[in-house]
């Protein structure tokens, strides 16, 4: 492979599958998730001698994907709607086809922060000290944005269907 570190491809290898899965959950796009994944992979690549891998390099792979969605979604391309399938193997997504449709439909429809903070509180199981460093916003506004966001997903999808989604 040339120039690139060892260790850098070993990590890349290791853990793009779980970077793969939180982007399609942050994008709802199979295809916009692989390009979130391989732009996150570039951003390490050019920093990785940089990176103090004693210090969680996966930590910091999260904060780069997280970011780096959230800046493309204010990109003026990031307005188009893709169509098509969902994926099938996101992680943490309930088994009922129906149910993970209408929660991928619902987190899809919230504004881009919103979705990414549910990702990374819920989704992603970060604690709210993790979450608002990785974002770089208060551990306050990641409370009231996960309340706020958690409201207009109950509003979007309805009570029961959230309720099923909690007992799955």
């Amino acid at each position: 492979m040339g120039d690139t570190p060892a260790d850098f491809l070993e990590f890349a290898h290791a853990r793009s599958d779980q970077l793969f899965r939180t982007a399609c959950l942050l994008t709802g796009d199979r295809h916009l998730a692989e390009d979130l994944v391989q732009e996150t992979l570039a951003k390490m690549y050019r920093s990785w001698s940089r990176i103090d891998r004693t210090q969680a390099p996966v930590a910091y792979a999260h904060t780069v994907l997280a970011r780096t969605f959230v800046s493309h979604r204010r990109r003026r391309s990031a307005r188009e709607r893709p169509v098509g399938r969902l994926p099938e193997d996101a992680a943490g997504v309930p088994d009922d086809p129906e149910l993970r449709l209408a929660l991928l439909d619902g987190l899809a429809r919230l504004p881009p922060k919103d979705r990414v903070v549910l990702v990374l509180r819920y989704w992603e199981d970060r604690p709210v000290e993790e979450t608002a460093r990785m974002l770089q916003i208060g551990q306050g506004a990641v409370r009231t944005r996960s309340l706020r966001a958690l409201a207009k997903l109950r509003h979007t999808l309805g009570d029961d269907l959230l309720a099923d989604l909690e007992h799955s």
